[in-house]
């Protein structure tokens, strides 16, 4: 498949079911996407982001089988989730939110099981290998409602690796661990990648999705409102803020509304002598913007600025927070 993309998704539709009222009425059926279209490149670790209920689940849901689409195509692995659907089942393992295991089966019988599910004969299974990949070699035989949450977040994943898919798509795989653990499951997820294996993931850690994805697409109501790499998405935040310390407290300054100017988006008093101007980086410069400092008599006695970032993206594109 070299040069495809691991993922094609052409102008997806999905449209549920009109629903009945308690008087008969009938109330027209969401629409949960509206025409989706991306591709996902082969090799790169692809960021699915959007607040909740946009249609990033549903979007999961139907390449793994589990929602039928309206209208539209997907492929997976260049098989066509319609016409070729157990090949392309067998090109993705997904990872999903809720964390699901018999409780009285050991780590290890629930990767033979899952394999046994996908028709793998004994002798070619990699349980005990992919228990070793995930560091839970040690908790082989133990029953899996004794793992702490990270433990079992990291049996999800190789629980989806079980049949060795080239794609894994991960929803959300980081909510409710704590920091260690995220970062150990974002290691291995790096591995993975690093191994040739396409990374799709959900998460609402923004600063997780800008330092982990090669590319990232946006989806809003249903729809792809942005789909680029990730430092071309960070470039378009137009927002920049520098915090400015002088050499006086600045409270006199601000009420006479001597920052209240066009050019200046935002002010902020961080501390009586210390201000946080938020300004347009496309109208006007950090040096024009110690230039005004200046020029209302202060004296500059330090300055820090902060770049925009995936997050000050994510708001200016859907007016709000994952």
């Amino acid at each position: 498949m070299t040069g495809e993309p691991a993922i094609r998704i052409d102008n997806l539709v999905k449209r549920y079911a009109p629903a009945k009222g308690a008087k008969g009425t009938v109330t027209e059926g969401k629409l949960a996407l509206g025409g989706v279209s991306f591709d996902v490149p082969q090799g790169s670790i692809f960021g699915l982001l959007g607040p909740n209920g946009a249609g990033k689940s549903t979007l999961i849901n139907i390449m793994a089988g589990l929602v039928n689409k309206t209208s539209g195509s997907v492929e997976i692995w260049g098989f066509d989730i319609d016409r070729h659907r157990r090949n392309a089942s067998r090109s993705i393992g997904i990872v999903p939110q809720e964390i699901v295991f018999d409780p009285f089966f050991t780590p290890f019988e629930v990767l033979e099981n899952q394999a046994g599910f996908y028709g793998i004969p004994a002798a070619l299974r990699r349980s005990e290998a992919l228990l070793e990949a995930v560091r839970l070699a040690d908790k082989r035989d133990a029953y899996a409602r004794t793992l702490s949450g990270g433990m079992k977040r990291r049996l999800l994943v190789a629980k989806a690796m079980v049949h060795s898919p080239p794609i894994l798509v991960l929803d959300e795989p980081t909510a409710g661990v704590d920091v260690d653990l995220r970062r150990q499951l974002w290691e291995l997820v790096a591995e993975l990648n690093r191994e040739g294996v396409t990374v799709v993931l959900t998460t609402h850690y923004l600063e997780e999705a800008e330092e982990l994805c090669d590319r990232i697409a946006i989806i809003n109501h249903g729809r792809v409102i942005a789909d680029k790499p990730t430092r071309e998405l960070v470039d378009m935040a137009r927002e920049k803020v520098v915090e400015v310390t002088v050499d006086r407290e600045l409270a006199e300054a601000v009420d006479q509304g001597a920052f209240a100017r066009d050019f200046i988006l935002r002010s902020e008093l961080v501390e009586p002598n210390r201000i946080a101007l938020t300004y347009d980086r496309d109208r006007v410069s950090a040096g024009q913007m110690l230039n005004h400092v200046q020029q209302l008599g202060f004296t500059v006695e330090d300055v820090t600025t902060r770049e925009a970032d995936l997050e000050d993206v994510f708001v200016q594109l859907t007016g709000g927070g994952a």
